[in-house]
C-alpha cells in the first residue's frame, strides 16, 4: 500500500485571501503563479483570482499544485479556529501541498491536498503541544492515522440515505460526526482533527514519532479502527453508540481510567444515584491531575484557557436559560421548570435529557446535541448533574449544572494519555489502555 493522501477543507468564505509563497501551476490553465491573491466568484461560478497583474478566470474547482513541493507553501488568511467554542478566533495559517478551490453555494471551499503523513505532523502538534511525551506523540500518531483512514473508507460507505437526526413531537435526538463532509476527506477543526498546517512550530521529536510510527494503524477484526480521542474522559470513557451512530464497535466502550477500579464508586453509571455521586466526587484517575507540567506539555496555549476539566461548573440563569433554548432548539419552552437527566451512557454522559417548560416539554440528545443547547457555545461535556435555586416562587432561579470530563470520552483521552506517557507507560500499553482489543499492525511504508 503507498502512502495516502488526504484532502482536509480548511476555509469557507464568499471571499478568500490567498498567498503564494512560490511557484504554483494551475492544473486546467497551465499559468504559473506567485504572491498575494485575492479569490472572489464570477456571476456564471467561475474563479476570478488576482495575483499582482495576473488576472484568471477558471471553472471550479481549481487546482494549484506547487512546481517544487519541499520548498513551496502557501497561506490562507481568516482562517477559523475552535468554531463555535470558547476559544473561537481567526488565524493565518501556512501549509504545504496543492490548494483546490471548490464552490458550495455562495461559499468558496478552500481545501489542502497532502500526505497523509505531512498531514499528522502538523495534527499532533495542533492537537497537543510539541513538547508532549514521546510515547504519548506516538500514541496519537497512531490514533490520528487511524481514524482518518478509517473516515475514508467510512466515505464510501455513506453514498445513499444516511440519517443522524431522529424526531418526533416531544423527542428530538441528533448526532454530529463527520458524514457532513462530501467535499473533502476531513475538515481542519475539533469536529474532525484539528490541523493548522505548518503555521504550529513542529519539533523533532513530533517528526520522530510520526517516523517511528509511519503507515502503523490500529486493526480490530482486519479492519482500521476508527479510533477517537478526546481531551478528558472524567475517569471513565463513554460508549462509541451513545454518541454516535448506533454501530457497536468493541474497541470504543467502557474504559476505567485508572490502574484499579476506585474504591467506594459503583461504576454502572448509566444509573441515576451511581452517576451522581461519581460527578460530584473526585476520585482517582490518570486524566484527574493538575499537574502543571504534564498539561502544559499535552494542551496549547487556548486550551490552557481551560482550568477546570475534570470537574467543573456552570451556572444558567432562568431568563439564559430561555434564551438559549430558544435560540438552539427554535422551541419557546416558556418558563423553564425542570431538567431531568433520561438516559445516561457508561460514563455518567447525559444522551438524553428532557427540559420541563410552561409551554413545551421535550426531550433532547445525544450528547452534542444537549451541550450545544444548553450553552452560546458548547458545554465541557454533557457528564453532568442539575441542581435547582430558588427565591421566593416555586420557579428555579438558577440551574446549576455540576459536569465531569471535557468533550465526548469516547477512545483516547488526551490528558490521562499524557499522564501515563508521563508515568512510564509504552505507546503501545497507552494504547491497549484505552482501546482493548486492538491490535497494532503497519499497513504502509
Amino acid at each position: 500500500m503507498e502512502t495516502p493522501n488526504i484532502e482536509v477543507g480548511i476555509l469557507s468564505a464568499e471571499n478568500i485571501r490567498i498567498c503564494l509563497n512560490g511557484m504554483f501551476r494551475i492544473q486546467s490553465t497551465g499559468q504559473v503563479l506567485e504572491g498575494e491573491g485575492m479569490v472572489a466568484v464570477s456571476p456564471g461560478n467561475k474563479i476570478i483570482l488576482t495575483v499582482g497583474e495576473i488576472t484568471v478566470n477558471a471553472d471550479f474547482p481549481v487546482l494549484f499544485e506547487p512546481e517544487q513541493p519541499d520548498a513551496s507553501s502557501f497561506d490562507l488568511y481568516d482562517v477559523v479556529i475552535g468554531i463555535r467554542f470558547h476559544w473561537e478566533r481567526k488565524e493565518t495559517q501556512r501549509f504545504k501541498g496543492a490548494l483546490k478551490l471548490m464552490l458550495s453555494g455562495d461559499q468558496i471551499i478552500a481545501v489542502n491536498i497532502l500526505s497523509i503523513e505531512d498531514y499528522l505532523t502538523s495534527v499532533i502538534s495542533s492537537e497537543m503541544s510539541a513538547t508532549s511525551s514521546f510515547e504519548l506523540l506516538k500514541a496519537h500518531a497512531v490514533i490520528s492515522r487511524s481514524w482518518l483512514l478509517a473516515q475514508q473508507e467510512k466515505k464510501k460507505s455513506l453514498e445513499g440515505d444516511y440519517q443522524t437526526i431522529s424526531e418526533s413531537p416531544d423527542e428530538y435526538i441528533r448526532w454530529y460526526d463527520r458524514e457532513d463532509h462530501d467535499l473533502f476527506d476531513v475538515c481542519a477543526d475539533d469536529h474532525c482533527q484539528r490541523y493548522q498546517g505548518i503555521t504550529k512550530v513542529s519539533t523533532p521529536i513530533v517528526e520522530k514519532a510520526i517516523a517511528a510510527t509511519r503507515g502503523k494503524v490500529l486493526l480490530y477484526n482486519g479492519k482500521i479502527c476508527d479510533a477517537r480521542f478526546s481531551k478528558c474522559c472524567g475517569g471513565v470513557t463513554e460508549d462509541f453508540v451513545n454518541v454516535w451512530e448506533p454501530v457497536k464497535h468493541p474497541y470504543l466502550t467502557r474504559v476505567i481510567d485508572n490502574p484499579h477500579v476506585p474504591k467506594g464508586f459503583k461504576l454502572d453509571l448509566h444509573k441515576e444515584q451511581n452517576a451522581e455521586k461519581w460527578i460530584l466526587s473526585t476520585p482517582e484517575a490518570f486524566c484527574n491531575t493538575r499537574d502543571h507540567q504534564v498539561l502544559s506539555s499535552v494542551l496549547n496555549d487556548y486550551d490552557q484557557e481551560t482550568q477546570h476539566f475534570f470537574r467543573w461548573k456552570e451556572a444558567l440563569t432562568q431568563e439564559k436559560l430561555q434564551r438559549l433554548l430558544l435560540v438552539n432548539t427554535g422551541y419557546d419552552f416558556g418558563e423553564i421548570i425542570d431538567l431531568l437527566p433520561v438516559e445516561r451512557g457508561v460514563s455518567g454522559r447525559l444522551i438524553r435529557l428532557k427540559i420541563v417548560g410552561s409551554k413545551k416539554i421535550m426531550t433532547i440528545g445525544k450528547e452534542l446535541y444537549i451541550r450545544k443547547v444548553l450553552s452560546d457555545t458548547h458545554l465541557y461535556s454533557s457528564a453532568f448533574v442539575v441542581e435547582k435555586e430558588y427565591t421566593q416562587s416555586d420557579l428555579p432561579e438558577r440551574f446549576i449544572l455540576l459536569g465531569a470530563g471535557w468533550g465526548h470520552g469516547v477512545g483516547l483521552c488526551q490528558i490521562g494519555a499524557a499522564v501515563m506517557g508521563a508515568k512510564g507507560f509504552s505507546y503501545e500499553e497507552i494504547l491497549g489502555h484505552y482501546f482493548p482489543g486492538a491490535e497494532l499492525r503497519k499497513m504502509f511504508d
